[in-house]
Parts: structure tokens; sequence; C-alpha cells
């Protein structure tokens, strides 16, 4: 039905219960396509990447691959080598998914960066959807995005950002950290991907998932035993 997003994400899909619809976009994330979409990735969050999260980690046996990596991979050739073309059939696909939604009763949410860390902002599709809420997950301090107000912006702790984690709260951006057990008192993350109803300026915690269980870089915070 839609040709760049999709639905097929049991953590988005979490936000039905709360009455939204995410429709998320999945690219082949830091130089796996040969192109970089992660400019400010970490050996860390590459090692631990939600790419390989769920079915896209699904691979036969001696193979590396997979139909979902592969779709992923020409999403993002296609960014980079058919712009126009790219950004004309994502606008139709957020026009189709608003419609899909509106049918079931659910308000029609987009992440534009599953997989992905773009300056989304620059691309001219949030504005022409006003009444549409927008978000990602960033990396990336100090983005443009204050003309955008239905865009939100939640920043992401990774090894070796922790600079940039303290300038992201002062600016009252709220902040993602994993852990292998989220502490007591630490807000979970992992209820729902819904993060434009956080509350602004507050840490909040996702459980090690996938490979990020046996991350040791730093990515992960480790609680409950020694690195």
């Amino acid at each position: 039905m839609f040709k760049l997003l999709s639905t097929a994400n049991p953590k988005i899909q979490k936000g039905t219960k709360m009455g939204y619809l995410s429709f998320i976009l999945h690219l082949a994330p830091s130089t796996l396509s040969g192109k970089n979409t992660c400019p400010k990735a970490t050996p860390g969050c590459i090692a631990a990447c939600l790419n390989t999260a769920g079915r896209g980690g699904m691979f036969k046996k001696g193979e590396n691959t997979n139909m979902i990596q592969k779709a992923r991979i020409r999403k993002t050739v296609m960014y980079f080598e058919q712009r126009d073309e790219f950004l004309a059939t994502l606008e139709a696909d957020i026009r189709k998914a608003i419609r899909f939604a509106e049918r079931k009763g659910l308000i029609p949410v987009f992440r534009l960066n599953g997989t992905s860390d773009l300056s989304v902002e620059k691309w001219g599709i949030i504005e022409k959807f006003p009444t549409t809420q927008f978000y990602d997950y960033t990396k990336v301090l100090g983005r443009k995005v204050g003309h955008l107000p239905n865009y939100h912006l939640t920043f992401s702790k990774a090894d070796g950002n922790d600079s940039d984690v303290a300038e992201a709260l002062l600016q009252g951006m709220s902040v993602v950290a994993v852990y292998d057990a989220i502490p007591a008192g630490v807000p979970s993350a992992d209820e729902t991907d819904l993060r434009f109803l956080d509350p602004k300026g507050i840490m909040l915690g996702l459980k090690a998932k996938g490979r990020a269980k046996k991350d040791y870089s730093g990515f992960v915070i480790r609680l409950t035993e020694a690195a």
C-alpha cells in the first residue's frame, strides 16, 4: 500500500492504545548503503543498531541480508540519487497514510528517521502538513526546527556524546538513553514511541534489545553488571 512508509514495527504499534497510528520511514543506517544517513553515528550505536531488530534481522543460514534490508538500501539509494521522485513518493505516502489512519479513527503521526538521522526539516515535507505531528530521535545537536511546531525531536545518548546530552537537556530537549536495566525513577521510553507526548528536559530509558544486550562500548549504560 505504501511505497516508503510502514506501520510494521511492534513499538510504534503500541501507540494505537492511545489513539495514534505511527508511520515510519526506514532507510539503511549509517553507511550500510554506501551513503551516510547517520552523521553522528558512534561505534556503539552502529554495532547495536535496531536496523537488525525483529524481521529486519532474520537472515537465512549463510546470508547476511534479506528482503527488508535490501528494501531499505533501495529506498536510501533512491533518496540520494532520485531526490525529487523520493520526496514526491513520500508526500503521496503521507497523504494516503493520513486517510488510512482517519478511516480507523486514529490520529496519524510520522517518524521519518526510523533507522537514519537525516535533517528531514530541510525536505520541505513537514510544512506541507501543518496539522500533522512528526517526530524523530537524533544525535545531531542544534538542528534548526523552530519553524516547524509540528516536528518534535528527542536527543539520543550514545557512547562519547555526554557533552551533547548535557547541552540538549539545557536546551529543554528530552533525552533517551539505553540501559541494561532501566533504573527506578527513570521513565520508560519502551511503553510507546510517542516521544512528542513526553515532558521537556527529562531523561528516559530504553531497555537494551537485540545486539545492544551484548554492548560494552558505553552506548548501553550498564547498571547490573560490570563491563
